[in-house]
């Protein structure tokens, strides 16, 4: 065990080529940004590790860097890439005309058929009532349910 340590310290940038190799695979899959910034860190700490810097400063250096790549290029980096949001046009919905297709009542939801053909659940602002047949216009979205109005 002690001469499998001494083999790790006299060839640091190979271990820290190794720590560099398994955090861009670990990044590969799941893709958070989050492990690469510590492969950076180790690709710095290669060439850090031949100034024969103890293992106990490398280690210190390598940490200090990781966290400071996460807190301030992350978040830019997100930012940039539009990580972490699942943008949909659901939205553009809003002021639409449907058809309602099956009565809305209070206490019962129905259904109403948008613009596109796609047919979705309705429930009114309200609470009034809305017979099928009726044209009314989109409130909001709410999930899988359209908040409807009668058309003034």
């Amino acid at each position: 065990m002690n001469s499998f340590i001494n083999l790790i310290l006299g060839h640091m940038a190979w271990f820290w080529l190794g720590v560099m190799i398994v955090c861009i695979a670990i990044e590969a899959f799941t893709f958070q940004l989050t492990t690469v910034w510590a492969g950076v860190s180790a690709f710095f700490m290669i060439f850090i590790s031949r100034t024969g810097l103890p293992m106990r400063w490398q280690v210190l250096i390598f940490l200090v860097m990781t966290i400071a790549f996460i807190l301030f290029t992350r978040p830019f980096v997100m930012k940039k890439l539009k990580l972490g949001k699942n943008v949909t046009n659901v939205n553009t919905l809003e002021g639409q005309e449907v058809l309602v297709t099956k009565d809305v009542s209070q206490f019962e939801k129905g259904e109403a058929k948008a613009a596109n053909g796609v047919i979705w659940s309705v429930t009114s602002e309200n609470g009034a009532s809305i017979q099928a047949g009726a044209v009314c216009v989109i409130v909001r979205v709410d999930g899988n349910t359209l908040t409807i109005r009668t058309k003034d």
